[in-house]
């Protein structure tokens, strides 16, 4: 048996559980800032949105001392150019964060401001309608290091 493709499979295996587990901390994160911080009914995501930030956020723990466990996540909401807060997402909360991350999603509202003044003015239920929040495939990540290294060394607390 191959012990390099072994090791690889190991990796690849790892990495899609910490991928799943950051969608599912995410998905959770706009389920559960629906009806307080977005006021409405329903967030439209688009398909793979959650997976391709979980998979950037995985890219980014990589040179971290603590990697993935070492992160906290602050989300927040573009629409109009104004920005909301969402909610903080602590990947690990027994660990001290050693970067943060800032995650702006964005609202589409191209071409969903017609759609939406159809269905609320042509249907029989224009309150589902109503407060429906669309998000845009786009989104901005930046990252922030909470410490600075003296040495290369040093990552015994994690």
């Amino acid at each position: 048996m191959d012990h390099s493709s072994t090791e690889h499979n190991i990796t690849d295996a790892l990495s899609l559980v910490r991928t799943c587990h950051l969608v599912t901390m995410l998905e959770n994160c706009l389920y559960r800032a629906k009806s307080t911080k977005l006021q409405c009914s329903k967030v439209l995501v688009p398909k793979e949105l959650t997976t391709l930030v979980a998979q950037e956020v995985l890219k980014l723990s990589l040179s971290e001392p603590c990697g993935l466990r070492g992160c906290i996540i602050y989300v927040s909401l573009e629409s109009n150019n104004k920005q909301a807060k969402v909610d903080t997402i602590v990947y690990d909360c027994s660990v001290e964060p050693t970067f943060e991350l800032k995650l702006v999603l964005k609202q589409d509202t191209q071409g969903w401001d017609y759609l939406k003044d159809l269905l609320i003015n042509r249907t029989c239920f224009p309150n589902l309608f109503r407060s429906v929040i669309k998000l845009s495939p786009k989104f901005q990540l930046s990252k922030r290091k909470l410490y600075f290294s003296l040495t290369a060394a040093g990552n015994e607390d994690c």
